[in-house]
């Protein structure tokens, strides 16, 4: 077998379009990280509530949870960015180049279409959620918009770096899955 065995981050070629997206990218990374962050210090402020003063919490809870999907989607592009999905790549591996690209180019479009499905309900959800003033039903009653907006924001941003993966891929900037040919 060719190529190794941890994936390396997409590669732009001098593609500025490419070069742009991993940007954008990199800066959903640096805010998903934010996000986790921001959940780690909300849930010690709610222990320390619980814990300490004896108090009940109201709104912690909720936006620990809130936090951590909008981490999750909004970190997508960034993930995909560095190849840090799951990645099964033994069949590729196993396959001649020309059929190695005709498999990512169906991988890449697939997963297109799939993410466009879930972004477009994704952005629905969000839409009622802001056009018919959703609250959450806790105490606290935040605007449900305000986290249903990460969802089609993210699955909107992965979709960006998978077209990116794929002009890397239609330009020779990036080989099929990342392996190389010897």
């Amino acid at each position: 077998m060719s190529g190794t065995l941890a994936a390396a981050p997409a590669r732009s070629g001098g593609n500025a379009f490419i070069r742009t997206v991993h940007a954008i990218s990199t800066v959903c990374g640096w805010t998903a990280a934010a996000f986790t962050v921001i959940a780690l210090f909300v849930t010690c402020h709610m222990i320390f509530v619980r814990a300490v003063l004896n108090q009940s919490t109201i709104w912690q809870t909720e936006a620990v949870i809130y936090l951590m999907i909008a981490a999750t989607t909004v970190g997508l592009p960034y993930v995909q960015r560095l190849r840090g999905h799951v990645n099964v790549d033994l069949v590729p591996h196993m396959l001649p180049r020309r059929v190695r690209r005709v498999l990512a180019y169906v991988v890449l479009i697939s997963t297109i279409a799939v993410m466009a499905v879930l972004a477009w309900y994704a952005f629905d959800v969000w839409h009622q959620a802001f056009d018919r003033n959703w609250k959450s039903s806790t105490v606290w009653a935040a605007p449900l918009w305000v986290p249903y907006l990460a969802m089609p924001v993210g699955f909107g941003l992965f979709i960006l770096q998978l077209v990116a993966d794929l002009v890397g891929l239609i330009t020779g900037a990036e080989p099929p899955f990342g392996i190389e040919d010897h």
